[in-house]
C-alpha cells in the first residue's frame, strides 16, 4: 500500500478524488495530514505515470475483493444477524 508521505492516506485515495474532479487544495483540505505540496507531487506523480498507477490501482482492488470474499465465506452474515437478534431478544426478556 502506497502512503503519501508522514500520513496514513494512500495514493488511491488521492487518485480516486482527484479523478471526481477534486482539486488539490480541496484534497489537503479534507486531510489535514496532508501538506499541499505531497497532494501536488502525488498528483503530479499519477499523470506522469497513469498507467502503471492504474495498474496498480486495479490490482489493489482485486485484493480488496479477494479479501471481502474470504470474510464473507468465514463469516455467514445471515447467521451473524440471526445470532444478534436472538440475543437482542433475551435480553429483552430478562
Amino acid at each position: 500500500m502506497v502512503v503519501i508521505r508522514n500520513s496514513r492516506v494512500t495514493l488511491d485515495t488521492i487518485v480516486a478524488v482527484f479523478n471526481q474532479g477534486v482539486t488539490a487544495e480541496e484534497i489537503a483540505y479534507r486531510y489535514p495530514s496532508l501538506m499541499l505540496a505531497d497532494v501536488y507531487a502525488a498528483i503530479a506523480f499519477y499523470l506522469h505515470h497513469q498507467e502503471d498507477v492504474d495498474s496498480y490501482l486495479k490490482q489493489r482492488q482485486q485484493q480488496k475483493q479477494e479479501v471481502r470474499q474470504i470474510n464473507e465465506s468465514r463469516f455467514n452474515a445471515q447467521d451473524l444477524r440471526n445470532r444478534l437478534l436472538s440475543r437482542q431478544a433475551s435480553q429483552k426478556v430478562c
